[in-house]
Protein backbone atom coordinates (compact mmCIF):
# COMPACT_ATOMS: atom_id res chain seq x y z
CA UNK A 1 0.00 0.00 0.00
CA UNK A 2 0.66 3.53 -0.66
CA UNK A 3 -0.48 5.34 2.20
CA UNK A 4 -0.73 9.24 2.95
CA UNK A 5 -0.58 10.39 6.49
CA UNK A 6 -1.47 14.05 7.87
CA UNK A 7 0.11 15.13 10.62
CA UNK A 8 2.75 13.19 10.67
CA UNK A 9 4.85 14.55 13.09
CA UNK A 10 1.88 14.62 15.73
CA UNK A 11 1.93 12.17 18.40
CA UNK A 12 0.00 8.93 16.76
CA UNK A 13 1.64 10.01 13.27
CA UNK A 14 5.21 9.84 14.28
CA UNK A 15 4.57 6.14 15.73
CA UNK A 16 2.65 5.49 12.93
CA UNK A 17 5.46 6.47 10.77
CA UNK A 18 8.02 4.41 12.76
CA UNK A 19 5.86 0.71 12.25
CA UNK A 20 5.59 1.79 8.25
CA UNK A 21 9.52 1.75 8.43
CA UNK A 22 9.21 -1.98 9.57
CA UNK A 23 6.70 -2.69 6.68
CA UNK A 24 8.65 -2.56 3.37
CA UNK A 25 5.72 -3.86 1.26
CA UNK A 26 4.20 -0.76 2.31
CA UNK A 27 5.15 3.23 1.63
CA UNK A 28 3.77 6.31 2.51
CA UNK A 29 4.12 10.09 2.05
CA UNK A 30 3.11 13.09 4.38
CA UNK A 31 0.92 15.74 5.06
CA UNK A 32 2.63 18.22 7.83
CA UNK A 33 2.41 21.71 8.83
CA UNK A 34 4.65 22.65 6.20
CA UNK A 35 2.17 21.63 3.47
CA UNK A 36 -0.35 23.96 2.34
CA UNK A 37 -4.41 22.34 1.12
CA UNK A 38 -3.32 23.02 -2.67
CA UNK A 39 -0.33 20.43 -1.99
CA UNK A 40 -3.48 17.51 -1.33
CA UNK A 41 -4.27 16.71 -4.98
CA UNK A 42 -0.14 16.10 -5.64
CA UNK A 43 0.40 14.06 -2.53
CA UNK A 44 -3.21 12.03 -3.24
CA UNK A 45 -1.35 10.92 -6.53
CA UNK A 46 -1.17 6.82 -6.42
CA UNK A 47 -2.35 6.47 -2.81
CA UNK A 48 -4.20 3.55 -1.83
CA UNK A 49 -5.03 4.77 1.88
CA UNK A 50 -5.57 8.37 3.70
CA UNK A 51 -4.43 8.34 7.64
CA UNK A 52 -6.07 11.75 8.10
CA UNK A 53 -4.37 12.66 11.40
CA UNK A 54 -3.71 16.07 11.52
CA UNK A 55 -5.99 18.76 13.41
CA UNK A 56 -5.66 21.24 16.63
CA UNK A 57 -6.82 20.50 19.96
CA UNK A 58 -4.73 23.34 21.69
CA UNK A 59 -5.57 26.75 19.67
CA UNK A 60 -4.07 30.09 21.00
CA UNK A 61 -7.40 31.35 18.88
CA UNK A 62 -10.35 29.38 19.43
CA UNK A 63 -11.14 30.00 15.66
CA UNK A 64 -8.22 27.63 14.87
CA UNK A 65 -10.27 24.96 16.08
CA UNK A 66 -12.19 25.19 12.71
CA UNK A 67 -9.86 25.99 10.10
CA UNK A 68 -7.64 23.25 11.37
CA UNK A 69 -10.31 20.04 12.07
CA UNK A 70 -13.62 21.22 9.82
CA UNK A 71 -11.58 23.25 6.81
CA UNK A 72 -9.17 21.12 6.54
CA UNK A 73 -10.92 17.64 6.58
CA UNK A 74 -13.37 19.40 3.97
CA UNK A 75 -10.36 20.60 1.50
CA UNK A 76 -8.91 16.57 2.13
CA UNK A 77 -12.82 15.41 0.76
CA UNK A 78 -12.56 17.71 -1.74
CA UNK A 79 -9.38 16.80 -3.03
CA UNK A 80 -10.61 13.11 -2.72
CA UNK A 81 -13.25 13.51 -4.52
CA UNK A 82 -11.68 15.63 -7.38
CA UNK A 83 -9.11 12.53 -7.83
CA UNK A 84 -11.86 10.17 -9.27
CA UNK A 85 -11.21 7.41 -6.72
CA UNK A 86 -12.61 5.61 -3.93
CA UNK A 87 -9.69 5.98 -1.43
CA UNK A 88 -10.10 4.95 1.62
CA UNK A 89 -9.39 6.78 4.41
CA UNK A 90 -9.07 6.59 8.31
CA UNK A 91 -9.70 9.54 10.17
CA UNK A 92 -8.49 9.65 14.08
CA UNK A 93 -11.64 11.54 15.78
CA UNK A 94 -12.45 12.27 19.67
CA UNK A 95 -14.88 11.31 22.28
CA UNK A 96 -15.03 15.02 23.07
CA UNK A 97 -17.18 15.03 19.52
CA UNK A 98 -19.74 13.76 21.74
CA UNK A 99 -19.73 16.87 23.74
CA UNK A 100 -21.03 20.17 23.34
CA UNK A 101 -17.37 22.30 23.44
CA UNK A 102 -15.58 24.19 20.93
CA UNK A 103 -13.53 21.15 20.22
CA UNK A 104 -15.80 18.65 20.17
CA UNK A 105 -17.81 20.88 17.87
CA UNK A 106 -15.14 20.89 15.61
CA UNK A 107 -13.86 17.06 15.70
CA UNK A 108 -17.95 16.18 15.11
CA UNK A 109 -18.02 19.12 12.36
CA UNK A 110 -14.88 16.74 10.45
CA UNK A 111 -16.58 13.96 10.52
CA UNK A 112 -19.73 15.00 9.14
CA UNK A 113 -17.75 16.17 6.00
CA UNK A 114 -16.30 12.91 5.80
CA UNK A 115 -19.37 10.80 6.23
CA UNK A 116 -20.92 12.94 4.00
CA UNK A 117 -17.93 12.44 0.81
CA UNK A 118 -18.69 8.70 1.90
CA UNK A 119 -22.60 9.00 1.66
CA UNK A 120 -22.28 10.72 -1.57
CA UNK A 121 -19.42 9.50 -3.32
CA UNK A 122 -19.33 6.02 -1.45
CA UNK A 123 -15.55 6.69 -0.20
CA UNK A 124 -14.45 4.08 2.59
CA UNK A 125 -14.28 6.11 5.68
CA UNK A 126 -13.24 4.88 8.85
CA UNK A 127 -13.95 7.31 11.93
CA UNK A 128 -11.77 6.40 15.07
CA UNK A 129 -13.38 7.94 18.30
CA UNK A 130 -10.50 8.19 20.64
CA UNK A 131 -10.37 8.74 24.00
CA UNK A 132 -7.06 9.70 25.68
CA UNK A 133 -4.15 7.83 23.80
CA UNK A 134 -0.95 7.32 25.32
CA UNK A 135 2.46 5.71 24.71
CA UNK A 136 5.50 6.95 23.80
CA UNK A 137 6.40 10.54 22.65
CA UNK A 138 3.49 11.78 23.48
CA UNK A 139 3.53 15.69 24.38
CA UNK A 140 3.84 16.37 28.02
CA UNK A 141 1.73 19.54 29.42
CA UNK A 142 -0.49 19.27 26.21
CA UNK A 143 -3.35 16.90 25.72
CA UNK A 144 -1.98 13.79 27.51
CA UNK A 145 -2.64 13.75 31.43
CA UNK A 146 -0.52 10.06 31.17
CA UNK A 147 2.44 12.27 28.99
CA UNK A 148 2.21 15.05 31.98
CA UNK A 149 2.36 12.76 35.26
CA UNK A 150 5.17 10.51 33.91
CA UNK A 151 7.16 13.55 32.48
CA UNK A 152 6.40 15.19 36.31
CA UNK A 153 7.03 11.91 38.11
CA UNK A 154 10.39 11.12 36.40
CA UNK A 155 11.92 14.51 36.83
CA UNK A 156 10.16 14.32 40.93
CA UNK A 157 7.90 17.49 39.79
CA UNK A 158 4.45 17.65 41.98
CA UNK A 159 1.30 16.26 39.51
CA UNK A 160 -1.65 18.30 40.22
CA UNK A 161 -4.95 16.27 40.53
CA UNK A 162 -8.03 18.62 41.23
CA UNK A 163 -9.92 14.49 41.72
CA UNK A 164 -8.36 11.82 42.14
CA UNK A 165 -11.09 9.59 41.41
CA UNK A 166 -11.82 10.78 38.39
CA UNK A 167 -11.97 8.08 35.55
CA UNK A 168 -9.63 8.79 32.66
CA UNK A 169 -10.27 6.40 29.54
CA UNK A 170 -7.42 5.14 27.87
CA UNK A 171 -5.94 3.41 24.84
CA UNK A 172 -2.59 2.86 24.07
CA UNK A 173 -1.05 4.11 20.94
CA UNK A 174 0.02 0.62 20.02
CA UNK A 175 -3.10 -0.61 20.17
CA UNK A 176 -4.48 2.56 18.10
CA UNK A 177 -1.89 1.65 15.27
CA UNK A 178 -2.41 -2.22 15.28
CA UNK A 179 -6.77 -1.11 14.19
CA UNK A 180 -4.95 1.04 11.93
CA UNK A 181 -3.64 -1.82 10.02
CA UNK A 182 -6.35 -3.61 10.48
CA UNK A 183 -8.57 -1.58 8.83
CA UNK A 184 -6.32 -0.89 5.79
CA UNK A 185 -6.04 -4.75 5.39
CA UNK A 186 -9.37 -5.69 5.36
CA UNK A 187 -9.44 -7.46 8.24
CA UNK A 188 -11.68 -4.87 10.46
CA UNK A 189 -14.85 -4.23 8.36
CA UNK A 190 -18.57 -2.84 9.38
CA UNK A 191 -19.67 0.13 10.42
CA UNK A 192 -18.08 3.59 9.77
CA UNK A 193 -17.01 3.74 13.56
CA UNK A 194 -14.20 2.14 14.50
CA UNK A 195 -13.94 0.97 18.23
CA UNK A 196 -10.28 0.36 19.51
CA UNK A 197 -9.85 -2.56 21.71
CA UNK A 198 -8.36 -2.66 24.70
CA UNK A 199 -10.00 0.20 26.32
CA UNK A 200 -8.57 1.09 29.96
CA UNK A 201 -10.31 2.73 32.68
CA UNK A 202 -8.33 4.03 35.71
CA UNK A 203 -8.99 7.05 38.32
CA UNK A 204 -6.73 9.71 38.26
CA UNK A 205 -5.16 8.82 41.60
CA UNK A 206 -4.75 5.52 41.12
CA UNK A 207 -2.41 6.68 37.76
CA UNK A 208 -0.49 8.84 39.85
CA UNK A 209 -0.12 6.04 42.25
CA UNK A 210 1.05 3.84 39.61
CA UNK A 211 3.62 5.73 37.96
CA UNK A 212 5.23 6.40 41.40
CA UNK A 213 5.62 2.78 42.07
CA UNK A 214 7.55 2.29 38.68
CA UNK A 215 10.23 5.72 40.02
CA UNK A 216 10.36 3.90 43.72
CA UNK A 217 11.17 0.23 41.97
CA UNK A 218 14.51 1.39 41.03
CA UNK A 219 14.74 1.69 45.03
CA UNK A 220 13.26 -1.12 46.04
CA UNK A 221 14.08 -3.59 43.50
CA UNK A 222 10.17 -4.77 43.40
CA UNK A 223 8.97 -4.55 39.86
CA UNK A 224 5.39 -4.20 39.19
CA UNK A 225 3.57 -6.64 37.14
CA UNK A 226 4.51 -5.20 33.98
CA UNK A 227 4.00 -8.48 31.96
CA UNK A 228 0.10 -7.87 30.57
CA UNK A 229 -2.35 -4.70 29.95
CA UNK A 230 -2.73 -1.51 31.36
CA UNK A 231 0.50 -1.93 33.70
CA UNK A 232 2.84 -3.13 30.67
CA UNK A 233 1.67 -0.10 28.68
CA UNK A 234 1.89 2.38 31.20
CA UNK A 235 5.23 0.77 32.26
CA UNK A 236 6.86 1.17 28.59
CA UNK A 237 5.40 4.86 28.39
CA UNK A 238 7.12 5.79 31.59
CA UNK A 239 10.12 4.42 31.19
CA UNK A 240 10.08 6.55 27.44
CA UNK A 241 10.13 9.79 29.62
CA UNK A 242 13.46 8.82 31.15
CA UNK A 243 16.54 11.03 29.75
CA UNK A 244 19.44 9.03 28.59
CA UNK A 245 21.24 9.50 31.98
CA UNK A 246 18.35 8.06 33.83
CA UNK A 247 18.62 4.81 31.69
CA UNK A 248 21.04 2.96 34.42
CA UNK A 249 20.89 2.97 38.08
CA UNK A 250 22.27 1.20 40.83
CA UNK A 251 22.11 -2.22 42.63
CA UNK A 252 22.75 -3.74 45.85
CA UNK A 253 26.52 -5.53 45.81
CA UNK A 254 27.52 -6.87 48.93
CA UNK A 255 31.43 -8.68 49.00
CA UNK A 256 33.48 -10.48 51.32
CA UNK A 257 36.57 -13.05 50.66
CA UNK A 258 34.20 -15.67 49.10
CA UNK A 259 32.93 -13.20 45.78
CA UNK A 260 29.94 -10.75 45.26
CA UNK A 261 26.80 -10.92 45.70
CA UNK A 262 24.18 -8.78 43.87
CA UNK A 263 20.49 -7.87 43.71
CA UNK A 264 19.23 -6.55 40.65
CA UNK A 265 15.12 -7.79 40.71
CA UNK A 266 12.43 -8.60 42.82
CA UNK A 267 8.76 -9.36 42.01
CA UNK A 268 5.42 -9.17 43.94
CA UNK A 269 4.77 -12.54 43.73
CA UNK A 270 7.43 -14.51 41.58
CA UNK A 271 10.52 -14.21 43.65
CA UNK A 272 13.62 -12.36 42.97
CA UNK A 273 16.99 -12.55 40.70
CA UNK A 274 20.54 -11.63 41.63
CA UNK A 275 24.05 -13.00 40.64
CA UNK A 276 27.32 -13.55 42.82
CA UNK A 277 30.64 -14.74 41.69
CA UNK A 278 33.08 -17.03 43.74
CA UNK A 279 37.02 -17.42 43.39
CA UNK A 280 38.81 -20.36 42.32
CA UNK A 281 38.54 -22.96 45.32
CA UNK A 282 35.54 -21.09 47.42
CA UNK A 283 32.45 -23.02 48.77
CA UNK A 284 29.09 -21.17 48.92
CA UNK A 285 25.95 -22.09 50.78
CA UNK A 286 26.28 -25.18 52.80
CA UNK A 287 22.50 -24.34 54.28
CA UNK A 288 18.86 -26.22 53.28
CA UNK A 289 15.33 -24.34 53.07
CA UNK A 290 11.86 -25.65 54.31
CA UNK A 291 9.82 -23.89 51.41
CA UNK A 292 12.32 -21.58 49.63
CA UNK A 293 13.33 -23.26 46.25
CA UNK A 294 16.21 -21.66 43.82
CA UNK A 295 17.58 -22.10 40.03
CA UNK A 296 21.28 -21.47 39.73
CA UNK A 297 22.64 -21.04 36.18
CA UNK A 298 26.16 -21.00 35.56
CA UNK A 299 27.56 -18.64 33.54
CA UNK A 300 31.09 -18.62 33.39
CA UNK A 301 33.31 -21.15 35.15
CA UNK A 302 33.15 -24.83 36.55
CA UNK A 303 31.17 -25.53 39.38
CA UNK A 304 30.18 -28.77 41.37
CA UNK A 305 26.71 -28.60 43.28
CA UNK A 306 26.49 -30.96 46.36
CA UNK A 307 23.22 -32.22 47.77
CA UNK A 308 22.43 -33.70 51.30
CA UNK A 309 18.96 -34.98 52.47
CA UNK A 310 18.29 -33.32 56.20
CA UNK A 311 16.86 -36.44 57.19
CA UNK A 312 17.99 -39.54 55.43
CA UNK A 313 21.80 -37.99 54.37
CA UNK A 314 20.92 -39.37 50.96
CA UNK A 315 23.76 -37.52 48.77
CA UNK A 316 23.81 -36.15 45.31
CA UNK A 317 25.99 -34.54 43.36
CA UNK A 318 26.25 -32.39 40.13
CA UNK A 319 28.74 -30.90 37.91
CA UNK A 320 28.09 -27.96 35.58
CA UNK A 321 29.39 -25.08 33.87
CA UNK A 322 29.32 -22.08 31.65
CA UNK A 323 30.20 -23.92 28.55
CA UNK A 324 27.37 -26.22 29.01
CA UNK A 325 24.48 -24.22 30.51
CA UNK A 326 22.08 -25.81 32.86
CA UNK A 327 19.73 -24.87 35.32
CA UNK A 328 20.50 -26.41 39.08
CA UNK A 329 17.27 -26.34 41.33
CA UNK A 330 17.53 -26.39 44.81
CA UNK A 331 14.97 -28.61 46.94
CA UNK A 332 13.31 -27.87 50.43
CA UNK A 333 14.75 -30.66 52.88
CA UNK A 334 18.23 -31.30 51.08
CA UNK A 335 21.27 -29.17 52.34
CA UNK A 336 23.23 -27.79 49.34
CA UNK A 337 26.37 -26.13 48.63
CA UNK A 338 27.88 -24.53 45.29
CA UNK A 339 31.72 -24.86 44.86
CA UNK A 340 34.19 -23.03 42.50
CA UNK A 341 35.98 -26.17 40.70
CA UNK A 342 37.66 -24.18 38.03
CA UNK A 343 40.58 -21.91 37.85
CA UNK A 344 38.76 -18.85 37.17
CA UNK A 345 36.09 -16.54 38.90
CA UNK A 346 32.57 -18.47 38.85
CA UNK A 347 29.53 -16.10 37.64
CA UNK A 348 25.99 -17.51 39.04
CA UNK A 349 23.07 -16.47 38.00
CA UNK A 350 20.17 -17.30 41.12
CA UNK A 351 16.61 -17.20 41.18
CA UNK A 352 14.86 -17.64 44.33
CA UNK A 353 10.97 -18.37 44.72
CA UNK A 354 10.67 -15.60 46.99
CA UNK A 355 12.23 -12.37 47.93
CA UNK A 356 14.71 -12.37 50.96
CA UNK A 357 13.31 -11.31 54.39
CA UNK A 358 15.81 -10.64 56.42
CA UNK A 359 13.85 -11.55 59.25
CA UNK A 360 12.24 -15.21 58.50
CA UNK A 361 15.08 -16.47 55.77
CA UNK A 362 14.08 -19.60 55.75
CA UNK A 363 17.85 -20.64 55.46
CA UNK A 364 18.97 -22.84 57.92
CA UNK A 365 23.04 -23.93 58.17
CA UNK A 366 24.11 -27.24 57.47
CA UNK A 367 27.24 -28.75 56.30
CA UNK A 368 27.09 -30.99 53.62
CA UNK A 369 29.95 -33.51 55.00
CA UNK A 370 28.88 -36.01 58.20
CA UNK A 371 30.59 -35.40 61.35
Amino acid sequence: MKILITGANGFIGRNLVAHLKERPQDTFVVFTREHVVSDLPRLLDGVDVVCHLAGINRPQNPEEFVAGNVDLTQALCDAIVASGRSIPLLYSSSIQAEQQNLYGDSKRGAEKALLKMAAEHAVPVHVFRLPNVFGKWARPNYNSAVATFCYNTVHNLPIQINDPSAIIRLVYVDDVIAHFFAVMEGRVSGDSVVQVEPEYQISVGALADQLRAFRDSRQTLITERVGTGLVRALYSTYVSYLTPEQFVYDVPKYGDARGVFVEMLKTPDAGQFSFFTAHAGITRGGHYHHSKTEKFLVIKGNACFKFRHIETNEYYEVLTSGENPQIVETVPGWTHDITNIGDVEMIVMLWANEIFDRQNPDTYAMPLTLS
